[in-house]
């Protein structure tokens, strides 16, 4: 997937220690993140902290009616609704030392599942329909605590199977396994799809997001209509597009150092994201 991916892949497998094979024996079942996850690759890029900020606003442990399951939704496909998913949950595994469910509930066109190379096993679907038991399907990423449940295959009647009773003993057994366990749902679009109106009545919360400069107004207000607004958390603006460097440097500094805040009183210098960035940009002279 390119220099970028390749590096970041090398660094991971870096941390393990042993030979090839017994790198991909620690990874179970050999689930190799995907290069979307920022947030575990570049944990202190500019990038992975807007999603250590949201997972702050949003989740506050130990407080009561924290949410514990957050659907993410979108108004439209494309507007990068799996990708706050993955990394949010991602954040809550690695930095809140929680356990972290990923559910893929895009039954018709299942991203995630395709974005881990799972596509060919059986996920919620099958569960849902009586051909697969939930403990074999919940499968562990690389990040300690975080374990995705896939799509699984692809079936005629998705809104049937995600309004089933069963879809909602499922999500509050799930819940209910681990004390410290906090459930992303990645839905389908609201607007194309019935599934999110459905999942909005079994989720403690709901975050929307929307695609710069290219969602309607009207279009996420209607959105927003189909939704309990009192389960909103907020909105996830993406894709945000900076006009003018002087704007751009408002947000994120006037040097380099926006790829990679990490320093030092004795030794400043720069963290992992910049370090790759400079090697990479040297390897093109």
């Amino acid at each position: 997937m390119g220099k970028m991916f390749d590096a970041l892949q090398k660094v991971q497998r870096e941390k393990y220690v042993g030979t090839e094979d017994e790198v991909q024996k620690s990874v179970p079942d050999g689930l190799i993140l995907n290069d979307k996850v920022v947030s575990f690759f570049a944990p202190s890029s500019m990038v992975t902290e807007q999603f250590r900020r949201l997972r702050t606003l949003i989740i506050k442990p130990g407080v009561v009616n924290t949410p514990k399951i957050i659907m993410v939704a979108s108004a439209m496909s494309g507007e990068g609704k799996s990708l706050v998913a993955v990394n949010l949950a991602s954040i809550i595994a690695a930095e809140l030392h929680s356990h972290a469910l990923l559910v893929d509930c895009d039954l018709r066109n299942p991203s995630l599942t395709r974005w881990f190379g799972l596509q060919e096993k059986k996920g919620l679907a099958d569960y849902l329909i009586g051909e697969a038991e939930v403990q074999d399907l919940l499968i562990k990423t690389s990040i300690d605590k975080l374990s995705i449940l896939s799509g699984g295959s692809i079936q005629e009647n998705p809104v049937e199977l995600v309004g089933s009773n069963k879809m909602k003993t499922l999500i509050q057994d799930l819940k209910s396994r681990y004390e410290d366990r906090y459930i992303i749902i990645d839905s389908s679009p609201i607007l194309a799809t019935t599934e999110p109106s459905v999942l909005n009545e079994i989720v403690d919360g709901i975050i929307l997001v929307i695609k710069s400069g290219d969602t309607p107004r009207e279009t996420i207000q209607q959105a927003v209509r189909l939704l309990n607004k009192n389960k909103i958390l907020g909105v996830v603006l993406n894709n945000m597009q900076f006009k003018t460097k002087a704007l751009f440097q408002r947000y994120f500094g006037t040097n380099h150092q926006y790829y990679d805040y990490r320093y030092s009183k004795m030794h400043p210098e720069l963290g992992f994201w910049g370090k790759l960035s400079q090697k990479l940009w040297s390897s093109k002279k």
